[in-house]
């Protein structure tokens, strides 16, 4: 059985604006798992690009993934990778992305080639 998706912000973006890389994400939206944290930052993105609120966030939706609350369990996981993460960095967004594929025994999906050599032992699948 093929570990789950979890897809970074950067993974979801590049679906959206037709980035290099986003025909890689395309197989893992339905299902894929979507911390809040990154769907806030999914969000925030498409409003600073002139998105009208109601359909930006239909738009993301649409893709089916899962949406899975940053609680109390990533958080400490999320806080726990800042030694691993800060020399690189990484934002609490990447953290918490990384704490939900940690967790869920995932693959990670992102275009941050910094994520690469973090050490973690977790697949990162770097889309570009």
């Amino acid at each position: 059985m093929a570990s789950p998706a979890v897809l970074d912000a950067s993974a979801i973006l590049a679906v959206v604006f037709s980035e290099p890389g986003g025909d890689a994400v395309l197989p893992f939206l339905e299902g894929g798992l979507l911390s809040t944290v990154n769907l806030a930052e999914v969000h925030t993105r498409l409003l600073l690009r002139g998105a009208e609120a109601d359909f930006a966030w239909s738009r993301v939706m649409e893709f089916g993934c899962e949406i899975c609350f940053f609680d109390d369990r990533q958080a400490r996981q999320a806080a726990e990778l800042v030694s691993q993460t800060r020399p690189r960095g990484l934002s609490l967004g990447d953290r918490a992305c990384l704490a939900l594929a940690i967790l869920r025994k995932a693959t990670v999906y992102t275009t941050d080639k910094e994520w690469a050599g973090l050490g973690l032992n977790l697949k990162i699948e770097v889309i570009r």
